[in-house]
Order: C-alpha cells, then sequence, then structure tokens
C-alpha cells in the first residue's frame, strides 16, 4: 500500500466543483465531488435526501470546509450528529477511505479502464498520474460498475485525458 499524504490545510481540492458539475453545482442541488470526496475520507454515507434537507448555508459550509485530518474528524463527528434531527436518520458510518485507487497516482484503476473501453472511449495514456487526488476520485466514482457514466467522458475531457477520435 502506497502512504497516503493528506492535502495541505484549505487546500484547492477541498471546495473545487468541476466544469462537469455545473448543472448541478450552481444551487448545490446534488452533492459535489469535493464534499463526496470529504465524506469518503470522513467515513460518512449522506444520503442525497439528508443533503436536500439541509440548508443552503449548511450546503455551502460542506463545499468550504477544509481536508486536512482534524477538519474531516470534526466533519465526520458534526454530520453524524446534525443528520439526528433530519427525516433520513443519522447518516451511516462506514469505514474511512485509506489506499483507495484514488488516493493513488500509479496505475490506472481496472473500473476506469473498463467503463472507458464500455463507452468506446480511450483515455490518452500517462494521465493519471499527472491528475490530482480529487480529479482522480472523480474519475473513479464516475466509473462505478452500474454507474450511468454520463458525466465520465466530460470529466475526462476537462481533465485534458480523452484521446481524439481518429
Amino acid at each position: 500500500m502506497v502512504p497516503v499524504a493528506s492535502p495541505p490545510l484549505n487546500s484547492p481540492l477541498a471546495s473545487t466543483c468541476f466544469h462537469f458539475e455545473a448543472d448541478f453545482t450552481a444551487d448545490l442541488r446534488c452533492i459535489p465531488m469535493a464534499v463526496r470526496r470529504k465524506l469518503d475520507l470522513a467515513g460518512v454515507k449522506l444520503k442525497l435526501q439528508h443533503w436536500s434537507e439541509l440548508g443552503d448555508s449548511e450546503r455551502s459550509g460542506l463545499l468550504s470546509w477544509p481536508d486536512d485530518p482534524a477538519a474531516i474528524e470534526a466533519l465526520r463527528q458534526q454530520l453524524l450528529e446534525r443528520t439526528t434531527s433530519l427525516s433520513a436518520g443519522k447518516a451511516k458510518e462506514l469505514p474511512r477511505a485509506s489506499g483507495e485507487t484514488w488516493q493513488q497516482g500509479v496505475r490506472v484503476p481496472e473500473e476506469l479502464t473498463a467503463s472507458c473501453a464500455q463507452l468506446g472511449l480511450e483515455m490518452a495514456t500517462g494521465g493519471w498520474a499527472e491528475l490530482d487526488e480529487l480529479q482522480r476520485f472523480a474519475l473513479v466514482k464516475l466509473s462505478h460498475p452500474g454507474h450511468e457514466h454520463r458525466n465520465l467522458p466530460r470529466a475526462l475531457a476537462e481533465f485534458g485525458l480523452l484521446e481524439p477520435e481518429t
């Protein structure tokens, strides 16, 4: 397992929204990848119903929440406490992300390669290692089996990893 360094305090990874998310990030009606990454790091499963019940300022606050280890621990505690009063019930606790494929820049994950093949997309070679952790996180999440993969080509293009069609 490759050791994973935590991003610095207030890293840009904490509050970045991607262009492929623009359909829903203007009003934060869906959970942005930056928040989903923090949830994985914190080991919290926040349902879309939970997210929808939070106020606009709370959702914005989660997007801007720092991603250093102490902040992630505080996020975990905050969400577990806050969700107890929501109609969806308390958020589920999950194992915290550690050594995940998106936390490693060495090798393109098999699920991403398989999803690209399924969609007839060719990913630029060598680009995976150049991505930041949030970009890798997004590509892995968008390539999960059973996911509709609608935004995967858009994300690959945004990150400069989509080979032009010949």
